[in-house]
């Protein structure tokens, strides 16, 4: 009895621990696709990452350094130069 206990916690642990280890992860198929899309808008991409559940490209234009967000369906939500 002890054992079955056992295995359904670790079970349900497990469950736990997967589902959180989804959470604030960057897709890497997304990230390819944010590269692409703004290396077509003149950017060059030099990194991609999640921040407070947005999508974070940096990238140079121009000699300038830019922040630009992105939503999960890859819409420009905020742009800003970094200084």
């Amino acid at each position: 009895m002890t054992r079955i206990i056992a295995l359904a916690l670790a079970i349900f642990a497990g469950g736990i621990a997967s589902a959180s280890d989804d959470d604030g992860k960057l897709d890497m198929a997304k990230a390819e696709q944010i590269k692409t899309q703004l290396t077509a808008q003149g950017y060059e991409v030099r990194k991609v990452e999640m921040e407070d559940g947005l999508y974070e490209a940096y990238a140079m234009k121009d000699g300038e350094r830019y922040e630009i967000y992105l939503d999960s369906d890859l819409n420009i939500v905020k742009s800003k130069r970094d200084d």
